[in-house]
C-alpha cells in the first residue's frame, strides 16, 4: 500500500494512547515491570540490551536493543496490552519513480523460500486471527507491521513476515501481476491489442486521480529536489513500465538486510521470544554491511522557488469556477531534533487549528478559498520537517492575494504571539490523547516513530511526551517570545520555501491517456514477431498460474479450536436521568468520562432529512449560549477531547424493513471537567447561534469540499451505499446521509449564494433533534467517578428540560425494542417500519473524472438474527478468498475487491481502483456459480471462519464498551447466538444460501459504478446514468 506521508491531514503528531488491558492476561507482575528488570549491557539471543527506560506518561518501559553481528535495531515497547504488534522496517530510498520500493512491498509478500505458495500474505489472512496485517511504502521507508491478540498466531505470522522480507521468492510472474506488464487486453486472444496491466500500476493511477494526493506529491518533489523525495517511491503511473524485474531484484539485495532495518515489537508478550525467533529465523544467516542508504540534508536554497502544475477539473467542486489550489512550503530543521519537532509541530497547530488560530481567520473566514490545501501544517514524515500553508478551491485571480496575507500574518503573529489560553488548550489536548485507550495503540506507536527513527533519531526520547511539555512550558517562562522567535526564524527568515500552484486543465485526463498511448506505443513498436509471441505465451501461463489452485499447506494456521467459544459479558447499568433513559458502564478509562446521547429523527418531516448532516456537521460549531463560535472552540479544546454529532441508520437485527433514524452526541473529557462539557452540551441545546449567515457559508464550502475530495479515495464505499439504495429502506436513508446524493446536495448548498433558507431551516431541525423526549444516553466511565458522571448527567437534563416536547412521528408505523432485554416496562427504542417499501432493481453509473472504475453489486438477503446469517457471513469471506481475489486482483489488476455481508441484511460485492467495470461485474456473477458449485473444501470452510472471528473478536476500547446494545440494540445474548451459529455454519449451508439468495432471480439485485466514460455501459438501455 502507497502511503503519501505528507501532512494531508490535519493533525497533532501524537497517537492515541492506551490500549486494550485484559486482566486475565497478566502475568504475577505486569510486562511493564518484567522489562524493566533488563539491564544495560545485557546479551539476549544475539542482541545487547543498549537501555532500558520506564516510560509513565504511556504505561509502558521502552527496551533499546542492538544485534550484535548485523547491525540491526531494536525497540521493545512491553505494555500490559493483549493485542501484540510486530513491525519491521527498512530505510529504502529510490532514485527514479519507477515504484521500485513500492512493487517490491507487493512482490516480497507473493512467496518466500519457506513458504513458496503464491500470495501467503492474503493466504494468511484467513489463517490468522490477526487484528491488523498490512505493509506501507512511505517516500524513505517500507513498514511490515501485525498485529493479534493470540501468542501462537504471533509466532506463526512473525515466521511468515521474516522469510518474506528476507527471503522472498520475486518470481518474474510475481513481477508482472503486482507491478507491470504487457500483454493482450484478453490474454487468451492473440489479436487484442496490447495494454498495460498490473497491480501497482493501477493503485498509482487511481492515487493520482485524486487532486490533492497529486499535488502533495508535486509539492514534496519540489521542495526537496535533490534527492530520494524528489521521485514518487509509490512509482509515477508513466514511469512504472521502465521497471526491469533485475532492477527489482537489486534493491532487494540492498535496500532490505538486516543492517539497514529496524524492528519494533509491542506489548505484553516476552520480549525474549521474539529474539530468539528473530535471531533463528533470520539474523543469523547474515552479515554485516554498510547499507549506504542515509538521506544527506537537502541543500539549502538561498532565494525562495515558485512553480506551477495542473490537475484534472472537478465536476463535484462547490464552484466550477474556483477550483485553484496554491500553497507556500518551507523546510524546516532535522526531524531527529525531537523537542525541536515538539515545539514546532506545536506551533503548527496554534497557527492553523481552529477558528481561533491566525491563518482560519487570515484565508478561511474571508471565503477566498474552500478550505486549507491539502497540505498543511506541520509535517515531519521527511528527514527534514516542512511547513505548508495555502488554500484551495480559490479562483485564480486571487493568487497575489493569497500570498500577500500568507506573509502578513507571519509578520502579525511575531507581532503579537499566541494568547496563553490556546496554549494550555493544545497541551490539554496533548495530556487526553495520552490517557485515551485506543485498540490500535501498537501500530500508531510504530507509525509515530517511524520517521525519526529511519533517520536514526531517538526513538525513546521521543515517547517522553511530558519531558517535551516540561521542556516547552520552561522555555515560554524564560523568554515569553519563544515561539515568535521561531515564527521568525523559521518563517519570516527562511529563504528555502516553495510557492506552488495548481490549477485544473479541460484536457488533463485526455493528455494523460495520450501520453500512456505513447508510451505504450514505444513500447510495442519496439517489439518483434518472437517478442510478441512471447509476451502472449507468457500471458497464458500467468493466467494458468492465477487460475490453479494454490498448495497452501506450508503456511501456519491456527484452527477453529483456537477460537474463544463464547464471548465476556459487557455488564452494563440502565437508569433515567431526568425521565431519559440512561446506560452506565463501568470501565478503566484511565480518568477519562464518555458520553453519549442518541436522539431520534422519527418526528422530523422528510423535506429536512437532506440537510440532517449539514446540520450535525455545524451545530458544535457555530457558537452557543453566551460564546460566539471562536470562543466556543477555545472552550471545547480546553474543556474537552472533542465534541461531536453525527448521523446514525441503524438497520433492525430481526426485520429488513424496520431500521432506527437518529444522530448520535459524543463527547470525551477529564474527570475535573464534567461540569463544563455539560455546560456546553446545555448552551447548544438552549441558545445555540445559527443564525451567523456568514459563518454557515465557511463551514458548508469546507464540507463541500471535503465531501468532494473523499470520493477518489472512498468510491467502493459510495458505490456500495448507492447499489443498496433501492434494496431496504435502512440503505435509502444511508444513500441520503451519506451517499452520492449528500454529495451532490451539499454542492447544491455551497453553490448558493444567499443562504438564508439554510439558516431559517437549521432551527426547525434543532427543535426535532434537541429533544429529551427522544433521547437517550449512554456513560462509559471509572466505577470511582460514576456516581458522579451521573449527578452531573441528572443536573444536565434539569438544565434543557425546556426543550421537552412530545411531538408526533411523522411515520404511523413505529415498533418498540425494549433497551434492557431482560425488562420489558423499561424505556425503549423506537423504530420505523416501513411496511409499504418495495425494492427494485437498479444500476446507476455516475461518470467521474478518474482513470479506474469503483464497482458494486448488492443483494437484499436476511437481518442479522436470521439462522442464514451466519452462512451468508461465512460465504462472503469464502468467496473473496478464494474466488473474487484471485478474478479481480490477480486476474483484473484492481488494487482489491470481494463481497462481504452488511449488518442491514445486504449482501455486497465491491471492486476498488479497477481498471476493469463490465469484466467486474461478470465476475461477481461467476463467484456465484462458483459457490453454488460447491467447489470448496473444509479447509476453506474453516479458514474462512478464521478470518470471520478476527473481525468479530477484534479488540474494543472501555470508550466503546457496551455500545453495542446501546446503538443498535444487539446484547451480548444476540452476539453469543451469533457466534455459535458462525461455527456450526457447513459445506451444505453454504451451498444453500448461494442458491437461495445469490442465484439470478431469487432476490432483489442492484449495481452502481464510479467511473470514467463507458462506451459499454452507454450502449445498455438498463442504465441509469448520473
Amino acid at each position: 500500500m502507497f502511503r503519501q506521508t505528507k501532512a494531508v491531514l490535519r493533525k497533532l503528531r501524537y497517537p492515541s494512547f492506551k490500549g486494550q488491558q485484559h486482566p486475565w492476561r497478566l502475568k504475577s507482575t505486569s510486562a511493564r515491570e518484567r522489562a524493566l528488570q533488563y539491564q544495560p549491557g545485557q546479551k539476549i539471543h544475539g542482541f545487547t540490551v543498549k537501555e532500558v527506560a520506564a516510560v509513565p506518561d504511556l504505561f509502558l518501559t521502552a527496551v533499546k536493543l542492538t544485534h550484535d553481528k548485523t547491525g540491526a535495531q531494536y525497540l521493545h515497547a512491553a505494555r500490559d496490552d493483549s493485542n501484540n504488534l510486530f513491525s519491521v522496517q527498512f530505510r529504502t530510498t529510490p532514485m527514479d519513480s519507477t515504484g521500485v520500493p513500492h512493487i517490491l512491498e507487493h512482490t516480497v509478500l507473493c512467496g518466500s523460500q519457506k513458504y513458496p505458495c503464491r500470495d501467503p500474505f492474503f493466504k494468511m489472512l484467513n489463517r490468522s486471527l490477526s487484528t491488523f496485517m498490512n505493509a506501507f511504502t512511505a517516500s524513505d521507508y517500507t513498514m511490515y507491521p501485525f498485529s493479534t491478540q493470540n501468542s501462537t498466531d504471533f509466532q506463526n505470522l512473525l515466521s511468515v513476515y521474516l522469510d518474506a522480507v528476507f527471503f522472498p521468492c520475486l518470481r518474474e510472474q510475481d513481477f508482472w501481476q503486482e507491478g507491470w506488464r504487457l500483454e493482450n487486453e484478453n490474454p487468451t486472444d492473440p489479436n487484442t491489442p496490447l495494454v498495460f496491466k498490473g497491480v501497482v500500476f493501477n493503485e498509482m493511477k487511481g492515487v493520482f486521480s485524486d487532486n490533492e494526493r497529486l499535488y502533495a506529491q508535486h509539492l514534496q518533489n519540489k521542495l526537496y529536489p535533490d534527492h530520494t523525495y524528489s521521485v514518487v517511491s509509490g512509482g509515477e503511473p508513466l514511469s512504472i513500465p521502465d521497471l526491469t524485474w533485475e532492477q527489482l531484484k537489486q534493491f532487494h539485495a540492498t535496500h532490505y538486510h538486516p543492517s539497514n532495518a529496524r524492528f519494533f515489537t509491542y506489548g505484553d508478550l516476552p520480549l525474549e521470544q521474539h529474539l530468539k525467533q528473530i535471531e533463528e529465523d533470520a539474523l543469523s544467516k547474515f552479515e554485516r554491511i554498510n547499507p549506504n542508504t542515509e538521506v544527506p540534508s537537502q541543500p539549502y536554497w538561498t532565494s525562495p522557488r515558485e512553480d506551477h502544475v495542473t490537475c484534472s477539473p472537478d465536476v463535484l467542486a462547490p464552484d466550477p469556477a474556483r477550483q485553484n489550489t496554491l500553497c507556500v512550503s518551507y523546510l524546516l530543521g532535522d526531524v531527529t531534533d525531537t523537542f525541536e519537532g515538539f515545539t514546532l509541530s506545536l506551533l503548527s497547530s496554534l497557527m492553523i487549528s481552529g477558528p481561533n488560530s491566525p491563518f482560519y481567520k487570515a484565508l478561511i473566514e474571508p471565503k477566498i478559498g474552500t478550505d486549507f490545501s491539502s497540505v498543511v501544517g506541520y509535517d515531519g514524515s521527511t528527514k527534514e520537517a516542512s511547513f505548508s500553508i495555502g488554500l484551495q478551491g480559490m479562483a485564480e485571480e486571487d493568487t497575489e492575494r493569497v500570498k500577500q496575507i500568507i506573509s502578513t500574518t507571519i509578520d502579525d503573529i511575531i507581532e503579537k504571539g499566541f494568547e496563553e489560553e490556546r496554549i494550555e488548550a493544545l497541551l490539554h489536548k496533548i495530556e487526553i490523547q495520552m490517557k485515551h485507550q485506543s485498540t490500535s495503540f501498537g501500530l500508531s506507536l510504530a507509525s509515530y516513530i517511524a520517521s525519526l527513527w529511519n533517520h536514526d533519531g531517538d526513538p525513546v526520547e521521543l515517547l517522553q511526551i511530558s519531558d517535551s511539555v516540561a521542556r516547552f512550558r520552561q522555555a515560554l517562562k524564560e523568554n515569553p517570545h519563544f515561539l515568535q522567535d521561531k515564527v521568525k526564524q523559521y518563517f519570516k527568515e527562511n529563504t528555502h520555501r516553495l510557492t506552488l500552484s495548481m490549477s485544473p486543465d479541460e484536457a488533463y485526463l485526455e493528455k494523460q491517456a495520450k501520453t500512456e498511448e505513447e508510451k505504450l506505443q514505444e513500447k510495442i513498436q519496439a517489439l518483434t514477431d518472437s517478442d510478441r509471441k512471447d509476451i502472449y505465451e507468457k500471458g497464458l501461463e500467468l493466467l494458468a498460474a492465477q487460475s490453479k489452485t494454490q498448495d497452501a499447506s506450508s503456511l501456519p494456521a491456527l484452527k477453529v479450536s483456537d477460537i474463544e467459544p463464547t464471548i465476556p459479558i459487557t455488564p452494563v447499568h440502565i437508569s433515567t436521568a431526568g425521565g431519559v433513559p440512561v446506560q452506565y458502564c463501568e470501565q478503566p478509562t484511565n480518568g477519562l468520562v464518555y458520553f453519549r446521547a442518541m436522539c431520534s429523527l422519527n418526528t422530523l418531516p422528510e423535506d429536512l432529512r437532506l440537510y440532517v448532516p449539514l446540520f450535525c456537521s455545524v451545530i458544535t460549531k457555530m457558537g452557543c449560549g453566551p460564546l460566539d463560535y471562536r470562543q466556543q472552540a477555545q472552550q471545547m479544546d480546553l474543556r474537552t477531547g472533542g465534541m461531536s454529532v453525527s448521523t446514525q441508520v441503524i438497520p433492525d437485527s430481526t426485520q429488513l424493513d424496520a431500521y432506527e433514524q437518529a444522530v448520535l452526541l459524543f463527547s470525551s473529557c477529564l474527570e475535573r471537567n464534567l461540569p463544563h462539557m455539560f455546560q456546553l452540551w446545555s448552551d447548544i441545546f438552549n441558545s445555540p447561534r445559527l443564525d451567523d449567515e456568514e459563518r454557515l457559508k465557511v463551514l458548508v464550502m469546507m464540507s463541500a469540499q471535503e465531501l468532494a475530495n473523499g470520493i477518489s479515495y472512498s468510491g467502493h464505499m459510495y458505490a456500495m451505499t448507492r447499489a443498496g439504495r433501492h434494496l431496504t429502506p435502512a440503505g435509502d436513508l444511508q444513500e441520503a446521509f451519506g451517499g452520492m446524493e449528500q454529495v451532490k446536495f451539499m454542492k447544491r448548498v455551497a453553490e448558493m449564494s444567499d443562504l438564508s433558507h439554510v439558516v431559517r431551516t437549521l432551527p426547525r431541525i434543532k427543535k426535532h433533534i434537541l429533544n429529551p423526549d427522544n433521547m437517550r444516553c449512554a456513560i462509559n466511565t471509572t466505577p470511582q467517578k460514576m456516581s458522579d458522571a451521573a449527578t452531573q448527567l441528572e443536573s444536565f437534563m434539569k438544565e434543557v428540560a425546556g426543550n421537552r416536547k412530545e411531538r408526533k412521528p411523522i411515520r404511523s408505523n413505529i415498533i418498540e425494542r425494549p433497551l434492557d432485554p431482560l425488562s420489558d416496562s423499561g424505556p425503549n427504542r423506537k423504530l420505523i417500519s416501513d411496511l409499504n417499501f418495495h425494492p427494485c432493481q437498479m444500476k446507476t453509473f455516475f461518470q467521474m473524472p478518474f482513470p479506474v472504475n469503483f464497482v458494486s453489486k448488492s443483494i437484499r438477503t436476511v437481518p442479522f438474527t436470521h439462522e442464514d446469517y451466519a452462512s451468508l457471513c461465512i460465504l462472503a469471506r469464502m468467496m473473496t478468498a478464494k474466488f473474487l481475489h484471485g478474478e479481480i486482483r490477480e486476474k483484473g489488476g484492481a488494487y482489491g475487491g470481494g463481497a462481504r455481508m452488511g449488518g442491514g441484511g445486504l449482501f455486497s460485492f465491491y471492486s476498488y481502483r479497477d481498471p476493469n467495470s463490465v469484466q467486474t461485474l461478470s465476475a461477481f456473477y461467476k463467484g456465484i456459480d462458483w459457490a453454488k458449485s460447491g467447489q470448496f473444501t473444509q479447509q476453506d470452510i474453516d479458514e474462512a471462519k478464521l478470518a470471520v472471528f478476527a473481525a468479530v473478536d477484534s479488540p474494543v476500547a472501555p470508550a466503546d464498551k457496551g455500545m453495542g446494545p446501546f446503538l443498535s440494540g444487539v446484547t451480548d445474548h444476540m452476539k453469543q447466538s451469533h457466534r455459535e451459529r458462525l461455527f456450526a455454519v457447513s459445506h451444505k449451508n453454504l451451498v444453500d444460501v448461494a442458491e437461495r439468495y445469490l442465484s439470478a432471480g431469487q432476490r432483489t439485485h442492484a449495481a452502481a459504478i464510479l467511473g470514467p466514460e463507458n462506451e459499454t455501459i452507454k450502449k445498455d438501455p438498463s442504465w441509469v446514468f448520473m
